[in-house]
């Protein structure tokens, strides 16, 4: 697809996610066609992919309607993206995180039961590499191992569902690293927490690997708790 049909499903679902276009608001193609100079069978193409993320209706007698967030797909990592990319980063991260919470330490226990040599050896391999590079201060090669690191564990559960979360924990560590809201040095308790579990993991440590990753996983949490005690006006995110 052409550049102008990318940016036309970014530009109008950035603005439905951060409530630049209400719900309930009516829009037609020709609109769009207008708007964002593409022609009608573009304009089509593009309210279907954002009717497919459950951000607008598209009906034959009403038109194009705006969805209300309870009609969003909240896994698709584009509305994860342009969400963080809103007002209402440090809500939408707070959410994520307890998510994650809930997931992966779940999905660490069974990656040490059922990871093969080569899973474990990569793991440790990779926390390795957030050390060196976190330590350094290279947040772009840190946030690639990273990723990485949670994706390998998420697959490595043998949960399907677990796996299906790859892309929702991608786009969370990416949205962070992209919006500065990493400190300059990865800290130390976190590089130290990825050691231990991919340490639990390679040595079939399921209840070391689950503790870990809770840990892990609740300093996050935490973090973004304090700053949502810091008052209004606070910057929640991070």
């Amino acid at each position: 697809m052409s550049t102008v049909y990318h940016n036309a499903i970014r530009e109008l679902g950035g603005r439905i996610v951060q409530g630049s276009l209400e719900p309930g608001t009516r829009i037609t193609l020709e609109w769009l066609g207008n708007e964002f100079e593409i022609s009608r069978t573009i304009a089509r193409e593009v309210v279907q992919v954002l009717a497919s993320m459950g951000l607008v209706r598209s009906r034959r007698r009403t038109g194009v309607t705006v969805l209300p967030r309870e009609d969003w797909d909240a896994f698709d990592p584009a509305v994860i993206r342009w969400r963080l990319d809103g007002p209402g980063r440090g809500d939408h991260l707070e959410e994520l995180a307890q998510l994650r919470a809930a997931v992966e330490p779940a999905a660490a226990a069974m990656a040490a039961t059922r990871a093969d040599a080569s899973v474990r050896t990569e793991l440790v391999a990779l926390a390795e590499r957030m050390e060196e590079t976190g330590a350094a201060g290279d947040l772009k090669a840190f946030l690639e191992h990273d990723v990485a690191f949670h994706r390998l564990l998420l697959r490595t559960s043998g949960n399907a569902m677990f796996a299906g979360l790859c892309d929702v924990v991608e786009e969370v560590l990416r949205g962070r690293t992209d919006h500065h809201l990493m400190p300059p040095e990865p800290k130390p308790e976190a590089r130290d927490l990825h050691t231990l579990v991919a340490a639990a993991v390679a040595g079939g440590d399921a209840e070391t690997a689950r503790t870990a990753m809770t840990a892990l996983c609740l300093e996050v949490v935490s973090g973004i708790a304090e700053l949502s005690d810091e008052g209004p006006g606070t910057d929640r995110s991070v």
